[in-house]
């Protein structure tokens, strides 16, 4: 039986991906195994969103090749579909394929086996027209699975390379995300996380014009077993009153929403084309919260976006103090080769953007305890994911808190009400109620 490995980067549509790729290779026969065992094939998802990430993909490659020399190397995702002519020379890179035709995988790696050759399959993304099917059973993590149901963005914000890597909005028809959804259902699944790489033009692309992904969310909670349903992101101009007053309707979506901001400062915003200002923002903010009043608002930001000076970083960081967020994820700007922000004047110093990270990292800090603390001595559900040690498991609030118990019996993809006892680093002590 062949063996083939997998290595994943950057973000949970590409750990989705992997999933569904590895699903096919299964189908035909391959065994699964660790990326550090040596395989026949080994498959890299790329990632391509920072030049780091870049680096690294080319870095995985060589690791493979060091591992097995004889070995078929696939490299699949956002760094293929760019950069394909620098994969395609780098040494053993046997099946170049992108964003698209990742479907046809194993074909292509068998025919590279078969003749000892490269192929190099990778098209022109912003002509696709179409979401690709790759699988049926989704990206399982512990006791949530992720459900990618959209793929491309038109959006084009200067700093970002991802429209040019995945292409227009394609979205997934209703009929195979529910058949999708009802697989994970009777796999034991109690939590779907919805993703895409614009995950809010759902729908975008069908003739009629309507809000789809409340359908798609409706249609979802119905399914039996499926106790909760969770977005990955989306942007602050989609959460439309009409949309969010839906939400609210559906008792097991989770009150939790990853909302990027980006930047806390209109010029800022505005150089990054971000579309909206930071009182619309807030504004959508502000209605979310008067919705759903124990709702978790975390969020995304980029320090040292080009032409940020130190009063713009200000008010970036006073717009997240006064917004109150759950968690920031910050990001040191990366310049991406073919994007507007790439070439834009005034480039800041790496240090400067270390230090603005850090300032930020600790803020974040700060607001997660914070948030953490108003649930301290209240009772919430847990679904309980994996074991931490012997007698001490973890698991997330609908919310997305991070509590921690300690209990004999096996928790795994329980869903149990706890009292929240004590804020501790980075989780809520609890004790489960009897």
């Amino acid at each position: 039986m062949p063996k083939v490995a997998f290595y994943t980067l950057g973000c949970k549509v590409n750990q989705y991906e992997s999933a569904a790729m590895a699903e096919l290779f299964e189908k035909r026969g391959y065994e699964i195994v660790d990326f550090d065992s040596e395989a026949d094939v080994y498959v890299i998802n790329t990632c391509d969103v920072t030049n780091e990430s870049g680096r690294k993909s080319r870095q995985i490659i060589r690791k493979a090749i060091r591992k097995n020399p004889a070995a078929k190397v696939a490299v699949v995702g956002c760094y293929a579909q760019l950069e394909h002519d620098k994969v395609s020379k780098l040494p053993g890179g046997a099946v170049v394929i992108g964003t698209k035709d990742r479907h046809r995988i194993v074909d292509l790696v068998e025919r590279a086996r078969a003749c000892d050759e490269q192929v190099v399959e990778v098209g022109n993304i912003m002509q696709q027209r179409t979401f690709e099917e790759i699988a049926f059973k989704g990206h399982r993590q512990r006791t949530r699975a992720f459900l990618k149901i959209q793929e491309g963005c038109n959006m084009f914000c200067s700093y970002c390379i991802i429209p040019y890597a995945r292409g227009p909005v394609r979205s997934r028809p209703l009929e195979s995300i529910i058949s999708e959804a009802k697989s994970l259902a009777e796999d034991g699944f109690k939590e779907i996380v919805l993703t895409g790489i614009h995950l809010g033009l759902y729908g975008f692309d069908f003739k009629e014009k309507k809000n789809y992904l409340l359908g798609v969310i409706s249609e979802i909670s119905k399914i039996e077993g499926i106790e909760r349903i969770r977005l990955s992101s989306i942007e602050a101009l989609e959460l439309t009153d009409e949309f969010l007053d839906g939400l609210l309707k559906i008792s097991n979506f989770c009150h939790h929403f990853h909302i990027p901001l980006q930047s806390g400062c209109d010029s800022v915003l505005k150089r990054m084309n971000r579309r909206y200002s930071t009182a619309d923002f807030q504004n959508r903010v502000n209605y979310i919260r008067k919705l759903m009043p124990d709702v978790s608002i975390t969020t995304d930001v980029i320090v040292g976006f080009p032409g940020e000076t130190e009063e713009e970083f200000l008010q970036t960081e006073s717009f997240i103090k006064e917004l109150e967020f759950a968690k920031l994820h910050v990001f040191p700007f990366s310049p991406r080769r073919g994007t507007v922000a790439a070439d834009m004047p005034d480039q800041i110093e790496k240090a400067v953007k270390i230090e603005r990270s850090h300032r930020l990292i600790e803020l974040s800090e700060k607001l997660e305890h914070a948030f953490r603390e108003k649930f301290v001595n209240s009772r919430m559900d847990v679904l309980f994911e994996e074991k931490m040690t012997d007698d001490k498991y973890e698991g997330l609030t609908e919310n997305y808190i991070k509590v921690v118990v300690e209990s004999d019996e096996d928790l795994h993809n329980q869903i149990r009400t706890v009292k929240l006892l004590k804020n501790a680093n980075d989780f809520i002590l609890g004790k489960i109620e009897q």
